[in-house]
């Protein structure tokens, strides 16, 4: 771990810059980080949804590159902010959380949070230690500092006002919120996503009013999930869960695509640094297999939540569904169900997940692409019954260890 002391300001500010969508303002970031002290990091959390994923970590790991290079991080968990519920993106009143639910989301935040930053230099706190004792009339002191009109700049207020969509009071107190919650921490960095700009900016303008240095807002970029092109989602299932098996993250993260891989190796990984990926990437122009460099990042990112035994465990286990040979024992066995008359390849190939229709897995079958047990499958017409066990395979990235049960 770096000194902050004696680090330098530059290769500092190249790593924190890594992946970053924003910097506001840059030139006093860089400032900051000549200072020679540790830097104070806030990074405000809800606990609306307390399963992690691939995509909650951009944050965390931008946070973790701060703790490395010796400074403070701050994970705020917002358990004030999450009964208000915070707009941002939705076209529609938000149903704010109860204090239950937000109080056992925040045990879990907190259990998970661990796995990337570390213990020693985090500071957790919640919002309700100064909200909490504030009364009336401070709230409405605070909402003094901004007008109706600005809260009608931001993009999903002016949507929903133009749409003549209801915009309740409490939804303008949360920007307002989130802005004093920098105040409290005496933050000199705020992280964020793209879509929290407006608020981390409000956090600037509240730390001048209160005779505070503002922050330096800095933004990352969402994480498109394993289709390429939507944010990293549950609801669309295009995630990978920070505690899945680590076969799952292996699997899943080998099925990215070539062009994504860069992008996801910018914003999560440690191992791959600047320089290197800059080579990786002059390497796999010239000829090398984007495969290779694919399947560093899956064990890195394995390795991090379940440890490098397990990690190179998961690495076996794709290997052996990719060849059809060896272990297989490791990787899932995802139930299907299937007819008692069982189902054809291309129906039990899209009942697997692994075809989006009959007629795109009757293609792969003519191109020869797909494999049953590392085999390649051409018999178009033979059942598969309930009780067939085996690995499906189509390609090189798509598989599944299936039990075929009956049901459907």
């Amino acid at each position: 771990m770096s000194d902050p002391v004696t680090a330098d300001a530059a290769s500092a500010l190249a790593l924190i810059a890594r992946g970053s969508e924003e910097i506001l303002k840059r030139e006093e970031l860089q400032a900051r980080l000549a200072l020679g002290r540790p830097l104070r990091i806030k990074a405000g959390f809800d606990p609306t949804a307390p399963d992690l994923h691939l995509g909650h970590t951009v944050l965390l790991n931008k946070m973790r590159q701060f703790q490395d290079l010796g400074h403070q991080v701050v994970f705020l968990i917002g358990d004030f902010t999450g009964m208000i519920g915070d707009p941002t993106g939705k076209s529609a009143t938000r149903k704010p959380l109860t204090r239950e639910d937000v109080l056992a989301n925040a045990q879990t935040y907190a259990e998970q949070v661990f796995k990337v930053l570390d213990r020693e230099r985090t500071e957790v706190r919640f919002n309700s230690e100064w909200f909490g004792q504030m009364g009336a009339a401070d709230m409405i002191r605070l909402a003094a500092q901004h007008t109706v009109a600005r809260m009608l700049e931001r993009d999903d207020f002016a949507k929903r006002y133009a749409a003549q969509q209801p915009i309740a009071i409490h939804e303008f107190l949360y920007p307002l919120v989130q802005g004093y919650d920098s105040v409290a921490l005496k933050a000199d960095v705020e992280l964020g996503g793209t879509d929290q700009k407006f608020n981390l900016l409000m956090g600037r303008g509240l730390q001048e009013h209160y005779g505070q240095p503002p922050q330096v807002v800095l933004t990352m970029p969402l994480l498109e999930g394993l289709d390429g092109v939507h944010k990293m989602s549950k609801s669309l299932g295009n995630y990978i869960g920070i505690n899945e098996p680590a076969i799952d993250i292996v699997t899943k993260t080998m099925k990215i695509g070539d062009a994504l891989m860069w992008k996801w190796i910018d914003l999560l990984s440690f191992e791959i640094g600047i320089d290197e990926a800059k080579r990786l990437r002059e390497e796999v122009a010239a000829g090398m297999n984007p495969r290779d460099v694919k399947l560093r990042l899956a064990r890195e990112l394995a390795a991090r939540f379940h440890g490098a035994e397990e990690a190179e465990r998961a690495i076996a286990g794709w290997h052996a569904a990719v060849r059809g040979e060896g272990d297989l024992s490791s990787l899932p066995l995802q139930d299907v169900a299937v007819p008692a008359e069982g189902l054809r390849i291309a129906a039990l190939l899209v009942a697997a997940g692994l075809m989006p229709s009959n007629s795109e897995a009757n293609r792969k079958l003519k191109e020869r692409a797909v494999r049953v047990d590392g085999e390649v499958f051409e018999d178009a017409a033979r059942v598969f019954l309930p009780g067939f066990e085996g690995v499906l395979a189509v390609g090189k990235r798509n598989f599944a260890r299936v039990r075929l049960i009956a049901g459907a």
